[in-house]
């Protein structure tokens, strides 16, 4: 997995949210609410989720990405 940039504390919380709430299916919720905003033209909305998805993955993954400090 390539590195990711995550865009502050809101994209965080969001995906501990739907983590804790969705357990294994987290990336599934996070994908279909992308879905829904970009079916409703609601194009930030779309993105924020999409990048959540994303935050999900690597905060589920157990490979440690980038340097180490």
């Amino acid at each position: 997995m390539e590195n990711i940039f995550i865009h502050g504390r809101v994209a965080l919380r969001d995906a501990s949210d739907l983590i804790e709430r969705y357990g294994d299916d987290a990336g599934f919720e996070a994908a279909a609410r992308a879905e829904r905003s970009r079916d409703d033209g609601n194009v930030a909305r779309f993105c924020h989720w999409r990048q959540i998805e994303r935050v999900i993955a690597t905060l589920s993954c157990d490979e440690v990405i980038g340097t180490i400090h």
